[in-house]
């Protein structure tokens, strides 16, 4: 067995084990944990001829790590080294150091909360903080604390908050070990971060790294888009080359053989370009890397509460994530580590990515927290808690699928989702889905789950259908190959669609009887993905969220759709995988929410109530069926929200209205009196149902507001008492010496105007006042032809100022009208010239 740092600390280890039954050890990479503690441990007297099983958050470096322990043993694997993943099992009567991964842990605790014959589990890499980590822990916990006392318990880290896991375990040991790493040189590149120009970036590190080191080079990348992008730019750089490298992709859908060839040195010697996710952060050594080339980017799936969906964002790495890359140079020798972003950028790096927990679909946790008897994740321990709100969405879409009622118990069908190892969604799709569909239930079920067997390139052509991807499968699978698909994600698909036929064996108890569409099956599994078309290629989902097609899209012209990928915008969403559903099937569904209401609202196109009875689901009308005659009330408040988005000028105003209402309005400005009301357009609009909603009975649009007698209803908000005061002090018209009586007009918080001819007003001598002589008027003095020749408040002072020099010019353009010197003396017309006497 090798001599690796990490060997070092065994004794203390298996000594914390024993007296306290959990320990943290903290390993840098490159110290053996991942490798040497499983054996090292095998031997421990507390351990007797128990198994262990050691949790691996990603498939590719179980394998590995099982495979390298077999080989320090001697043995095959399968014997005492074994491991078991989604769709591949290597263990055996005889082992007894088992690496497992993701959610098969949870499934044992499930099936056997006491874990006999288990007596170590081992949690590799916790600080990746991967969700089925976080809550197999907290199983685990609440095993030891009730049922194996003598369970022990192990988290091992490279980067880790290591206080805060002590304390979750109870104060917990900490062990610490060193590390064997060479030292990195580290290159910073200085480039913009642009997300949409990442392949290209990293092709240019790459050929410069190339032609600066030596050895194999190991890049990262965000994700398999990214890497089958710059694998093309590489492979076309150096095509014919007698010098060219081999381009290696690695990630965790390859088939175990590329993963082995990504991994171990060309048999021929060639140089290596190896291109991988952040799979090959930790855990895994990959011979003869010297030089790391990091873009600088991690795709990380954010679950968005409010729209029920989750995405995977491009973000930049963490501080944690960025210096386990680059250590990755310094495994075997000292290396060279070239970063995209520069020096300041990276410091600007946080320090850890946000826990899975923290902002993943908890649906999955939830299921599984029921089937555990918890409905309150409080009642575990946690590193960091489930997000309420998070949480709060996966029950009731746990209860809308039926796998728990009310009381948060799980259900008949809640038993049977739990017992498969995929998303609750799918597997109520699984155990619902007619006998004769089970076949196509499975391939919905492995195309869900896995990658596109369209490239995205080949996507924006054919579209977002399902069912065309059923049939793609389909002769895929009779010709062995088909042009224009990912042929290592046919295979995939294939794999664990028959996986789900193998586990599901005959018809569910569940099953449905009446056949079902394509679209029909995704409904038993996204039944609140539900899409009705509002436009071409545009659509609304059940919760009322807008959500688009491509223009091209054949699914376009769909009146409705199922919807199970979305990708969230800003405003509305962009469907990615979607399948047809005719309105007949969508009645037909099971226990879809649809309601029958009658509706009365206002229509803004007939401007007009509108009264009907309507199917909805959601946010989408199935149909409508017009009623004669609405509830009295309801009309009343769907004609006051027509006047609300019409607009006050949608009422009866006419000049003598609105001469009115500026007399009230501007009286109660005055403060002379404190008991006017206010009148504003912005007060009647915010109060219509007080002083117009009594007004409306029998009326339903626009054109019978017109018979409203708006004066009436606005003169009743003033008792008697007010109306004649109102006459009083502010008067609608004056009368002026020739005998007219001239209308005011009244505006808020200006004195009221008197526009009137200037041969009207000789012989008065000061300007009239209003309000109980409080408030004098603005005059608006006007020539013969009705024009403003003077504004003035102070009629004397025009008469000794300025008159004579109006006189002047209004003599000679208005010959024929009296021009008296002495204005004040002079008898007011309201012709031409006085009458002769």
């Amino acid at each position: 067995m090798p001599e690796l740092p990490v060997n070092q600390v065994v004794p203390r280890l298996r000594s914390a084990l024993e007296q306290h039954r959990r320990a943290v050890l903290s390993a840098p990479p490159g110290s053996g944990k991942t490798t040497q503690i499983p054996l090292q441990l095998l031997t421990a007297p507390w351990l007797g001829e128990r198994k262990i099983l050691m949790l691996e958050p990603r498939r590719l470096a179980a394998r590995s790590a099982a495979r390298y322990m077999a080989s320090c043993l001697g043995e095959a694997l399968g014997e005492r080294v074994g491991y078991s993943i989604r769709l591949e099992r290597r263990t055996s009567s005889a082992t007894r150091i088992e690496v497992v991964t993701e959610g098969i842990l949870t499934q044992r605790l499930q099936r056997d909360p006491e874990l006999q014959g288990v007596g170590l589990v081992i949690f590799d890499e916790f600080h990746e903080r991967n969700l089925h980590s976080d809550l197999a822990l907290a199983l685990c916990l609440d095993a030891q604390q009730g049922l194996r006392e003598d369970l022990r318990l192990l988290v091992m880290s490279a980067t880790l908050d290591q206080q805060r896991v002590c304390a979750l375990l109870r104060d917990a040991p900490l062990i610490e070990a060193e590390g064997r790493q060479y030292p990195v040189s580290l290159n910073y590149l200085g480039w913009d971060a642009d997300r949409r120009r990442i392949a290209d970036q990293v092709i240019r590190a790459v050929s410069q790294a190339w032609e600066e080191q030596s050895g194999d080079l190991l890049v990262f990348l965000p994700g398999v888009g990214e890497i089958r992008a710059v694998q093309r730019g590489l492979e076309a750089k150096w095509m014919g080359a007698a010098e060219a490298p081999r381009v290696c992709p690695l990630f965790g859908d390859l088939p175990a053989a590329e993963q082995d060839r990504a991994i171990k040195p060309d048999p021929g010697g060639r140089r290596r370009i190896v291109l991988t996710t952040s799979i090959a952060e930790t855990s895994l050594t990959i011979e003869g890397v010297q030089c790391v080339v990091d873009s600088g980017w991690s795709r990380q799936p954010r679950f968005i509460p409010g729209l029920g969906l989750s995405r995977l964002e491009t973000v930049p790495v963490s501080l944690a994530a960025a210096d386990q890359r680059a250590g990755r140079a310094g495994r075997l020798g000292p290396g060279v580590c070239y970063r995209l972003p520069g020096e300041a950028q990276h410091a600007r790096l946080a320090a850890h990515h946000p826990a899975e927990i923290l902002q993943a679909d908890l649906a999955p946790l939830a299921l599984q927290l029921c089937a555990w008897g918890i409905s309150d994740p409080a009642q575990l321990q946690w590193l960091d808690p489930p997000p309420q709100a998070a949480f709060s969405q996966a029950m009731d879409l746990l209860r809308q699928l039926g796998g728990v009622d009310e009381a948060h118990r799980l259900t008949p069908m809640g038993r049977g989702m739990t017992g498969l190892p995929v998303h609750p969604r799918l597997a109520h799709l699984l155990l619902r889905a007619p006998v004769e569909a089970h076949a196509q239930a499975c391939d919905l079920a492995a195309l869900l789950s896995e990658r596109d067997i369209l490239p995205r390139s080949a996507a924006d052509g054919p579209g977002c259908d399902l069912a065309l991807r059923l049939r793609l499968l389909s002769a895929w699978r009779e010709r062995g190959k088909a042009d224009g698909l990912n042929s290592s994600a046919c295979g995939l698909v294939d794999r664990v669609s028959r996986d789900w036929a193998r586990r599901l064996g005959g018809a569910s108890a569940f099953a449905e009887t009446q056949v079902l569409s394509i679209g029909g099956l995704l409904a038993l599994a996204f039944p609140d993905r539900i899409a009705q078309r509002t436009g071409h290629a545009r659509f609304r989902l059940m919760t009322g969220r807008a959500a688009r097609l491509a223009e091209h899209d054949p699914l376009g012209s769909e009146p409705y759709l199922v919807v199970p990928q979305l990708e969230a915008g800003q405003t509305e969403s962009w469907i990615r995988l979607a399948a047809a559903l005719d309105e007949a099937q969508i009645r037909s569904l099971p226990d879809l929410p649809i309601h029958e209401e009658s509706c009365v609202i206002w229509d803004d196109q007939a401007q007009r109530v509108v009264a009907y009875r309507e199917q909805r689901l959601g946010a989408l009308s199935l149909s409508r069926t017009p009623l004669p005659k609405g509830d009295t009330e309801a009309v009343r408040a769907a004609l006051l929200q027509g006047i609300r988005s019409m607009g006050m000028h949608a009422l009866p105003w006419n000049p003598r209205v609105r001469q009115w209402q500026n007399r009230v309005c501007w009286l109660a400005q005055q403060g002379l009196e404190s008991d006017w009301p206010d009148l504003s357009d912005d007060w009647l609009e915010q109060h219509l149902e007080e002083w117009l909603g009594p007004w409306l009975e029998g009326l339903q649009s626009r054109d019978q507001l017109q018979k409203l007698d708006l004066m009436g209803i606005l003169q009743a908000r003033l008792n008697w008492d007010q109306s004649q005061r109102l006459d009083q002090f502010a008067p609608s018209h004056l009368q002026v010496p020739s005998g007219s009586r001239i209308a005011l007009a009244y505006a808020p918080d200006k004195p009221p105007v008197l526009a009137v001819r200037l041969q009207e007003l000789f012989g008065l001598s000061e300007t009239p006042r209003i309000a109980q002589g409080r408030v004098g008027v603005v005059l608006h003095l006007l020539s013969p032809a009705q024009r403003p020749i003077q504004i003035t408040h102070d009629l004397a002072g025009f008469w000794a100022r300025t008159y004579s020099e109006v006189k002047k010019e209004l003599k000679g353009r208005y010959p024929k009208h009296y021009w008296p010197d002495d204005p004040l003396q002079a008898e007011a017309t309201r012709r031409a010239k006085p009458r002769k006497r």
